[in-house]
């Protein structure tokens, strides 16, 4: 069994309306609470970086799976949303939407554009972040295929 071990360095000077750093392998940014929570909004923060996470996770696992296929990609983008919800003063992250649009090469077959169906549910099934969340945040999936 092969195991990857990611490491991540913070700095926080204190307070809530403080900002801090992150820095993990390629990934480094100033990081507080966003506007949308009474925050300064610096930086990133962890509810971008968790829809960060899944959307990215999404849309490498799902590019793979198409070039396993041998699928004729002739492009493909995603939009994702995340929804948090506040009840009660608790901050619930509750649903991620992704939008991936997925066009084809004008020669693809019937048979490709039906298996590129089953990738882009597939995809989010397989994709090692989708798992790590699953049973605590909603996912849905609203494709575009071409």
């Amino acid at each position: 069994m092969a195991e990857h071990h990611f490491h991540l360095k913070a700095d926080w000077p204190g307070g809530r309306n403080s900002e801090g750093y992150i820095e993990a392998g390629n990934l480094k940014t100033k990081i507080s609470i966003p506007p949308e929570m009474d925050g300064p909004g610096i930086g990133t923060n962890p509810d971008e970086m968790l829809l960060g996470a899944a959307a990215t996770c999404y849309l490498i696992t799902l590019a793979a799976m198409i070039e396993r296929a041998n699928i004729p990609l002739n492009e493909m983008s995603l939009e994702s949303e995340g929804i948090v919800d506040v009840t009660n003063g608790i901050f619930t992250y509750k649903k991620i939407i992704h939008r991936p649009t997925v066009a084809l090469k004008a020669d693809a077959t019937e048979e490709e554009r039906r298996k590129l169906e089953r990738l882009v549910e597939k995809a989010e099934k397989s994709c090692m972040i989708s798992r790590a969340i699953q049973g605590n945040v909603e996912l849905e999936l609203e494709a575009t295929l071409n």
